[in-house]
Protein backbone atom coordinates (compact mmCIF):
# COMPACT_ATOMS: atom_id res chain seq x y z
CA UNK A 1 0.00 0.00 0.00
CA UNK A 2 1.29 3.45 -0.85
CA UNK A 3 2.48 5.33 2.27
CA UNK A 4 0.75 8.59 3.15
CA UNK A 5 2.77 11.08 5.17
CA UNK A 6 1.78 14.73 5.45
CA UNK A 7 4.46 17.07 4.14
CA UNK A 8 6.48 18.64 6.93
CA UNK A 9 6.49 21.99 5.13
CA UNK A 10 2.68 22.25 4.91
CA UNK A 11 1.57 25.78 5.72
CA UNK A 12 -0.78 26.55 8.58
CA UNK A 13 -4.24 27.94 7.91
CA UNK A 14 -4.38 31.70 7.45
CA UNK A 15 -7.71 33.33 8.23
CA UNK A 16 -8.70 35.79 5.50
CA UNK A 17 -10.79 38.05 7.69
CA UNK A 18 -9.54 41.45 6.52
CA UNK A 19 -10.01 43.28 3.24
CA UNK A 20 -6.28 43.18 2.57
CA UNK A 21 -5.77 39.47 3.25
CA UNK A 22 -8.88 38.40 1.36
CA UNK A 23 -8.73 40.65 -1.69
CA UNK A 24 -7.26 38.01 -4.02
CA UNK A 25 -9.86 35.43 -3.01
CA UNK A 26 -13.17 37.27 -3.41
CA UNK A 27 -14.32 34.75 -6.05
CA UNK A 28 -14.34 32.03 -3.37
CA UNK A 29 -17.59 32.16 -1.47
CA UNK A 30 -19.87 30.41 0.95
CA UNK A 31 -22.82 28.49 -0.46
CA UNK A 32 -25.75 28.77 1.94
CA UNK A 33 -27.96 25.78 1.31
CA UNK A 34 -31.65 25.99 2.12
CA UNK A 35 -30.91 27.45 5.55
CA UNK A 36 -29.69 24.09 6.82
CA UNK A 37 -25.98 24.10 6.03
CA UNK A 38 -23.25 25.43 3.83
CA UNK A 39 -20.45 24.43 1.49
CA UNK A 40 -17.66 26.30 -0.27
CA UNK A 41 -17.77 27.27 -3.94
CA UNK A 42 -15.65 29.23 -6.39
CA UNK A 43 -16.54 31.40 -9.36
CA UNK A 44 -15.04 30.16 -12.65
CA UNK A 45 -17.12 32.46 -14.87
CA UNK A 46 -19.26 35.51 -14.04
CA UNK A 47 -22.31 33.25 -13.71
CA UNK A 48 -20.82 29.82 -12.86
CA UNK A 49 -19.83 28.44 -9.46
CA UNK A 50 -17.85 25.22 -9.07
CA UNK A 51 -18.51 23.03 -6.03
CA UNK A 52 -19.03 19.43 -4.91
CA UNK A 53 -22.08 17.48 -6.09
CA UNK A 54 -22.94 16.13 -2.64
CA UNK A 55 -23.61 19.71 -1.49
CA UNK A 56 -26.82 19.57 -3.55
CA UNK A 57 -28.41 16.81 -1.46
CA UNK A 58 -30.30 16.90 1.84
CA UNK A 59 -28.55 14.64 4.34
CA UNK A 60 -31.73 13.85 6.25
CA UNK A 61 -34.24 13.27 3.45
CA UNK A 62 -31.69 12.09 0.88
CA UNK A 63 -33.39 14.29 -1.71
CA UNK A 64 -31.92 16.65 -4.28
CA UNK A 65 -32.11 20.24 -3.01
CA UNK A 66 -33.93 22.79 -5.16
CA UNK A 67 -31.18 24.88 -6.73
CA UNK A 68 -33.23 28.04 -6.15
CA UNK A 69 -32.76 27.51 -2.40
CA UNK A 70 -28.97 27.90 -2.68
CA UNK A 71 -27.29 31.29 -2.37
CA UNK A 72 -23.69 32.10 -3.28
CA UNK A 73 -22.04 34.67 -1.01
CA UNK A 74 -18.92 35.78 -2.89
CA UNK A 75 -16.06 36.71 -0.57
CA UNK A 76 -18.24 36.23 2.53
CA UNK A 77 -16.37 37.72 5.48
CA UNK A 78 -17.62 38.71 8.93
CA UNK A 79 -21.26 39.14 7.97
CA UNK A 80 -20.82 40.75 4.55
CA UNK A 81 -20.28 39.52 1.00
CA UNK A 82 -18.89 41.25 -2.08
CA UNK A 83 -21.86 39.89 -4.05
CA UNK A 84 -25.01 37.90 -3.29
CA UNK A 85 -26.57 35.64 -5.92
CA UNK A 86 -29.16 32.89 -5.81
CA UNK A 87 -28.66 29.86 -8.03
CA UNK A 88 -30.75 29.50 -11.19
CA UNK A 89 -29.97 25.87 -11.98
CA UNK A 90 -27.40 23.21 -11.16
CA UNK A 91 -25.88 20.19 -12.88
CA UNK A 92 -23.85 17.36 -11.39
CA UNK A 93 -21.50 14.87 -13.01
CA UNK A 94 -23.69 12.39 -14.96
CA UNK A 95 -21.95 9.43 -13.29
CA UNK A 96 -22.25 10.76 -9.75
CA UNK A 97 -24.31 8.59 -7.41
CA UNK A 98 -25.04 9.75 -3.88
CA UNK A 99 -26.18 6.32 -2.67
CA UNK A 100 -25.42 2.71 -3.36
CA UNK A 101 -22.37 0.49 -3.07
CA UNK A 102 -19.25 2.02 -1.56
CA UNK A 103 -16.79 2.97 -4.28
CA UNK A 104 -14.16 5.53 -5.13
CA UNK A 105 -16.25 6.42 -8.18
CA UNK A 106 -18.58 8.48 -6.02
CA UNK A 107 -15.72 10.65 -4.84
CA UNK A 108 -14.12 10.85 -8.29
CA UNK A 109 -17.34 12.26 -9.79
CA UNK A 110 -18.28 14.51 -6.87
CA UNK A 111 -18.41 17.78 -8.79
CA UNK A 112 -21.16 20.23 -9.77
CA UNK A 113 -21.65 23.50 -11.64
CA UNK A 114 -24.14 26.10 -10.45
CA UNK A 115 -25.50 28.76 -12.79
CA UNK A 116 -26.32 31.97 -10.95
CA UNK A 117 -29.52 33.98 -11.44
CA UNK A 118 -27.40 36.92 -12.61
CA UNK A 119 -23.69 37.18 -13.47
CA UNK A 120 -21.39 38.85 -10.95
CA UNK A 121 -19.83 41.87 -12.61
CA UNK A 122 -18.10 43.26 -9.51
CA UNK A 123 -14.54 44.26 -10.43
CA UNK A 124 -13.22 42.90 -7.12
CA UNK A 125 -14.70 39.45 -7.77
CA UNK A 126 -12.61 37.99 -10.58
CA UNK A 127 -13.42 34.40 -11.65
CA UNK A 128 -10.61 31.88 -11.42
CA UNK A 129 -9.25 29.89 -14.33
CA UNK A 130 -9.05 26.13 -14.09
CA UNK A 131 -5.96 24.05 -14.81
CA UNK A 132 -4.62 20.55 -15.31
CA UNK A 133 -4.63 17.92 -12.62
CA UNK A 134 -1.54 18.25 -10.41
CA UNK A 135 0.98 15.43 -10.10
CA UNK A 136 2.09 13.53 -7.02
CA UNK A 137 4.40 15.64 -4.88
CA UNK A 138 3.19 18.94 -6.33
CA UNK A 139 2.36 21.77 -3.94
CA UNK A 140 -1.21 22.99 -3.96
CA UNK A 141 -3.38 25.19 -1.75
CA UNK A 142 -6.99 25.41 -0.61
CA UNK A 143 -9.33 28.26 0.30
CA UNK A 144 -12.34 27.12 2.30
CA UNK A 145 -15.00 27.85 4.84
CA UNK A 146 -15.57 25.28 7.57
CA UNK A 147 -17.76 24.59 10.57
CA UNK A 148 -15.36 26.28 12.98
CA UNK A 149 -14.54 29.15 10.60
CA UNK A 150 -17.79 29.83 8.78
CA UNK A 151 -17.64 33.63 8.93
CA UNK A 152 -14.44 34.06 6.94
CA UNK A 153 -12.48 31.86 4.56
CA UNK A 154 -9.11 30.38 5.44
CA UNK A 155 -6.16 29.85 3.13
CA UNK A 156 -3.68 27.00 3.35
CA UNK A 157 -1.24 28.14 0.70
CA UNK A 158 1.01 25.09 0.81
CA UNK A 159 -0.10 21.50 1.12
CA UNK A 160 0.86 18.62 -1.13
CA UNK A 161 -0.54 15.99 -3.46
CA UNK A 162 0.32 12.74 -1.68
CA UNK A 163 -1.10 10.30 -4.23
CA UNK A 164 -3.36 9.81 -7.23
CA UNK A 165 -5.50 6.70 -7.18
CA UNK A 166 -8.35 5.90 -9.57
CA UNK A 167 -8.75 9.54 -10.56
CA UNK A 168 -8.83 10.80 -6.96
CA UNK A 169 -6.26 13.18 -5.50
CA UNK A 170 -5.15 12.47 -1.94
CA UNK A 171 -3.77 15.66 -0.38
CA UNK A 172 -2.35 16.79 2.94
CA UNK A 173 -4.62 19.88 2.96
CA UNK A 174 -6.47 20.77 6.17
CA UNK A 175 -10.22 20.55 5.57
CA UNK A 176 -13.25 20.14 7.83
CA UNK A 177 -17.04 20.14 7.71
CA UNK A 178 -18.10 22.99 5.40
CA UNK A 179 -15.01 22.64 3.21
CA UNK A 180 -16.93 20.52 0.71
CA UNK A 181 -16.60 22.01 -2.75
CA UNK A 182 -13.64 24.17 -1.79
CA UNK A 183 -11.26 24.95 -4.65
CA UNK A 184 -7.83 23.35 -4.69
CA UNK A 185 -5.33 25.70 -6.34
CA UNK A 186 -2.11 25.22 -8.22
CA UNK A 187 0.34 28.10 -7.89
CA UNK A 188 2.74 26.87 -10.57
CA UNK A 189 1.79 29.64 -13.03
CA UNK A 190 1.50 33.41 -12.78
CA UNK A 191 -2.02 33.19 -11.38
CA UNK A 192 -3.59 30.55 -9.13
CA UNK A 193 -5.70 28.04 -11.05
CA UNK A 194 -8.31 25.65 -9.71
CA UNK A 195 -7.15 22.08 -10.30
CA UNK A 196 -9.52 20.13 -8.05
CA UNK A 197 -12.49 20.38 -5.69
CA UNK A 198 -12.60 19.07 -2.13
CA UNK A 199 -14.90 16.07 -1.94
CA UNK A 200 -14.13 14.48 1.42
CA UNK A 201 -11.83 14.37 4.37
CA UNK A 202 -10.15 11.24 5.63
CA UNK A 203 -7.72 9.75 8.07
CA UNK A 204 -4.97 7.46 6.86
CA UNK A 205 -2.70 5.90 9.48
CA UNK A 206 -3.73 8.65 11.89
CA UNK A 207 -2.96 11.50 9.47
CA UNK A 208 -5.70 13.83 8.25
CA UNK A 209 -5.96 14.05 4.48
CA UNK A 210 -8.31 15.55 1.91
CA UNK A 211 -9.75 13.94 -1.20
CA UNK A 212 -10.16 15.94 -4.38
CA UNK A 213 -11.98 15.25 -7.61
CA UNK A 214 -10.57 15.45 -11.12
CA UNK A 215 -11.77 18.46 -13.12
CA UNK A 216 -10.74 18.52 -16.76
CA UNK A 217 -13.08 15.91 -18.23
CA UNK A 218 -15.78 16.61 -15.65
CA UNK A 219 -16.00 20.29 -16.58
CA UNK A 220 -16.45 19.41 -20.24
CA UNK A 221 -19.41 17.20 -19.32
CA UNK A 222 -20.94 19.74 -16.95
CA UNK A 223 -20.70 22.60 -19.43
CA UNK A 224 -22.30 20.39 -22.08
CA UNK A 225 -25.21 19.69 -19.74
CA UNK A 226 -25.75 23.39 -19.17
CA UNK A 227 -25.53 24.09 -22.90
CA UNK A 228 -28.22 21.48 -23.56
CA UNK A 229 -30.59 23.14 -21.09
CA UNK A 230 -30.30 20.68 -18.20
CA UNK A 231 -30.35 21.60 -14.53
CA UNK A 232 -33.94 22.73 -14.07
CA UNK A 233 -36.19 20.77 -11.69
CA UNK A 234 -34.32 17.52 -12.11
CA UNK A 235 -35.59 14.43 -10.33
CA UNK A 236 -33.48 13.83 -7.22
CA UNK A 237 -31.41 10.66 -7.09
CA UNK A 238 -30.96 8.97 -3.68
CA UNK A 239 -28.17 9.97 -1.32
CA UNK A 240 -25.78 8.97 1.43
CA UNK A 241 -23.51 10.98 3.67
CA UNK A 242 -20.71 8.63 4.62
CA UNK A 243 -18.13 6.61 2.75
CA UNK A 244 -16.31 3.72 4.42
CA UNK A 245 -13.36 2.38 2.52
CA UNK A 246 -11.74 -0.87 3.51
CA UNK A 247 -8.39 -2.55 2.97
CA UNK A 248 -5.93 -2.80 0.11
CA UNK A 249 -4.54 -0.48 -2.54
CA UNK A 250 -7.88 0.17 -4.25
CA UNK A 251 -9.48 1.43 -1.06
CA UNK A 252 -6.33 3.04 0.38
CA UNK A 253 -7.09 1.67 3.88
CA UNK A 254 -8.92 4.83 4.84
CA UNK A 255 -12.21 5.97 6.26
CA UNK A 256 -13.60 8.96 4.39
CA UNK A 257 -16.24 11.33 5.73
CA UNK A 258 -17.64 14.18 3.68
CA UNK A 259 -16.45 17.54 5.04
Amino acid sequence: MMPFVAAAEDAHLQRLDTTHSGRDWEAVGRLDINGTGFCTGALIAPDLVLTAAHCLFNKSTKARIDAAQIEFLAGWRNGRASAYRYVRRAVIHPDYVYDGAVSTERVRNDVALLELQRPIRNTTVVPFQTGKRPTRGEDVGVVSYAQSRSEAPSLQEVCSVMAQQQGILVMSCDVDFGSSGAPIFSFSGQEPRIVSVVSAKAEVQGDRVALGTALEESLVLLRAQLASGQGFNQAPPPSTNRIQVGQGRREMGAKFVKP
